[in-house]
Formats: structure tokens, sequence, C-alpha cells
């Protein structure tokens, strides 16, 4: 089990981060919040998850331990697999997650790609003792830099499956929230409000 990677970033793709540790690029996959925190050439640390199957050994990089928590609980609800959890964790806040499940919230959880009714229901079932009280945690991806939120947030939607014409208007529909100091997460979940509307 790689519990985290430290390194200097070399090279950033639309949904991973490649992470230089001891002259060996190791890739990552994170989901847009995390990658907007990320400088090619700085240095990062990242907890990771590394799912083992048959044809692939996958790592998974998030913004902080909390992330990683929730990525990991909620893949021991049945039907959901790393895709999916890390799609619940790039659209939700882990507190986000926490207090849908514990509110019954299926409206909540209906708003990440891949989750219906039924879904969102199982996983509240399944979950709602083990999931725990929100922590209070503030949002890791906040503050991107005035410009980069465009760009992260239409990666976002991208690699969450959507194409980039539907893309682009949601990253348009949402540009007037941006602000001074933009939340990626937070326009990452607006945007997925306004295609989930169209």
């Amino acid at each position: 089990m790689i519990a985290f990677v430290r390194g200097n970033v070399a090279a950033l793709t639309l949904t991973s981060a490649v992470l230089e540790v001891g002259g060996v690029g190791l890739e990552l996959m994170c989901t847009p919040g995390t990658l907007a925190q990320l400088r090619t050439g700085s240095s990062a640390t990242l907890p990771t998850s590394m799912i083992v199957r048959e044809d692939s050994l996958t790592l998974y990089g998030f913004a902080d331990e909390d992330e990683k928590t929730i990525f990991e609980l909620v893949q021991t609800a049945s039907g959901v697999g790393p895709k999916l959890a890390q799609a619940i964790v790039a659209v939700l806040s882990p507190d986000g997650v926490r207090n849908a499940i514990a509110s019954d919230d299926v409206r909540t959880l209906t708003k990440v790609p891949g989750i219906g009714q039924k879904g969102a229901q199982r996983i509240i079932l399944e979950l709602k003792d083990r999931i725990g009280a929100a922590t209070g945690g503030a949002s890791g991806s906040a503050g991107a830099g005035a410009g980069a939120w465009r760009d992260q947030v239409h990666q976002g939607l991208v690699g969450l499956g959507y194409n980039a014409k539907d893309a682009d208007k949601a990253v348009d529909a949402v540009a007037g929230e941006a602000g001074a100091a933009p939340d990626v997460r937070a326009l990452l979940r607006s945007a997925l409000r306004t295609l989930s509307k169209a």
C-alpha cells in the first residue's frame, strides 16, 4: 500500500499528475480540485490510494487525508467503484458527502454524474452508520487563479464525461460566480447543476 507520494510535479494532464519520486515518475489520478493546487516543477505531497485490478495498478491522489478517507469509504457501498468514488469527491467536499448521507439527501448525491436515485438511496442506506459527523474542514480547492479556474472546471467536466461544447457552455454559465478568489470545487458543482438542468 502506498499511503502518500512526495516529489516534484513533472507533468499535469486533464485527469492526472505525474510526480517524480527518486527518478521514477508516478502517475496519480486526481480530481480537478486537486490538480488545481499543483504546479509543474513545484514540490507536492499527496495522500494516495492504490487500486489493484487484475490488469492494472492505479494510484489515486488527493488534496488531503479527509478526501482520501471518503474516497475509500464510499467504495465499500455496492456498485461504487474507484471512478465513481473519484467523481463523488470531485463534486462534493468530504463534509458535503457526510452531510448528504447523514440527512438522507438523495438530491445532493444525484448531482454526481453516474449516481441515480436508486444508487443514492443505496449509498445512504449502506454508509449511514459508518460515515461519521462533518468535520468542518474547509474545501482544499479554494482560491484558484483568476483565469485558471475556467480551464480547471472545463477539464473537470470533460473528465467526468461531458463533451467539450457542453463544458464550455457550463463554464460560461457559472463565470459570474467566480469572484476574486474562485473556488474550483464550488464552481464545478454549479456547472454540473447547469448541465443537469439542460
